[in-house]
């Protein structure tokens, strides 16, 4: 009589304790107070008390790193999508002022590649050194039938903290504060379905030189993840100087930057302001994409839109800087001329030259 095993099933379990005794070393190499990034349990245990807070109030996050995944496998190069799966979690929690305390991965997959995923899970552990929060654990999962061979899907979890009362939410932002810009290191982690798209119809391949990126392949150019705001925004924040601050993810600058200041109100950004990178002037050009277009689904050169009163214009740009930002003035808010008026307008469009 023929016995079933979970291997014949197309999941390996010594694969998976395998990768877990990978993981230890990395995980204990993004120790922080408050965690001893230990894995193996059920659970992870964090003190809050320990890690300098008195009356913390917890936030928290989830997301994902999208298609941009689809190049990674596609090209057989895994060591940047960690950061960028830790970047679109922890910037989600600094905009409130919230500093990011631990991490937790979830990571699926058709059948377990334990090299494939040890680079990874490496490159997670990197986000989280760069972000200052603890990887603590998380969860592999390998699911025969439910992805091919090769295929891999990645969501994060951030939970991060910030005392009772200092949480930015946009309600000081009035009209007359200056609006900064925070560089961005390409097209971090949205859009990449119609980049995808782009790239598909200019018959590019993976390996071959980016137009729009010298001495760079195709895909090596647009894996470059996802920049961590942590250290300069959360210095910005404990100035007090700071009204709001927006993570420019999915939706472009448009659509997140309404998202933190009140509704009576408008940002009018000057295009002007900031050179568009290489990246997104190619996308423009060969996908045939709108100006309007781009900023409504990229980030367009600006990871992070931080709104500060005039007369504190100065010392939050020096704060940045001394924190390693190249801060831009992009615009200024304004009352809103109607109420159904948008949030954001991008002005001087066509200053870009595509």
């Amino acid at each position: 009589m023929s016995t079933n095993r979970y291997a014949e099933a197309g999941v390996d379990i010594d694969a998976g304790e395998a990768l877990v005794e990978a993981i230890k070393p990395m995980a204990k190499s993004t120790r922080r107070p408050g965690s001893d990034a230990g894995l193996g349990g059920f659970g992870a245990l964090f003190d809050i008390k320990a890690a300098g807070f008195k009356d913390p109030i917890l936030v928290a996050t989830t997301d994902g790193v999208g298609t941009k995944l689809k190049i990674a496998i596609e090209a057989n190069r895994h060591d940047t999508v960690g950061i960028d799966l830790v970047a679109m979690c922890v910037n989600d929690l600094v905009v409130q002022g919230a500093e990011p305390l631990f991490f937790l991965d979830y990571f699926a997959t058709g059948k377990l590649d334990v090299a494939a995923a040890k680079t990874i899970m490496a490159s997670i552990a990197e986000g989280c050194r760069i972000a200052g929060c603890a990887l603590v654990g998380g969860e592999t999962a390998e699911m025969p039938g439910m992805y091919s061979r090769g295929d891999y899907d990645l969501a994060g979890f951030a939970v991060g903290a910030l005392e009772r009362g200092t949480s930015i939410d946009g309600s000081t932002v009035a009209v007359g504060d200056v609006v900064l810009g925070l560089p961005s290191s390409g097209v971090h982690s949205n859009g990449f379905s119609l980049v995808r798209r782009v790239v598909h119809a200019a018959e590019l391949a993976w390996d071959a030189p980016a137009p729009f990126a010298q001495d760079k392949s195709v895909a090596n150019a647009l894996l470059t993840p996802t920049r961590i705001y942590v250290k300069s925004c959360l210095a910005l924040a404990k100035t007090g100087e700071v009204a709001a601050m927006a993570h420019i993810t999915g939706g472009g600058l448009v659509e997140n930057v309404p998202r933190v200041i009140p509704e009576n109100l408008q940002v009018r950004l000057d295009a002007r302001s900031w050179a568009l990178p290489p990246v997104f002037k190619w996308l423009a050009r060969s996908g045939q994409i709108a100006r309007e277009e781009l900023t409504r689904v990229f980030n367009c050169g600006i990871g992070m839109v931080v709104v500060v009163p005039a007369a504190k214009l100065a010392t939050a740009k020096a704060t940045l800087a001394a924190a390693g930002e190249a801060p831009i003035e992009i615009g200024r808010v304004v009352p809103k001329p109607n109420g159904d008026a948008p949030g954001c307008v991008v002005d001087h469009l066509d200053s870009w030259q595509i």
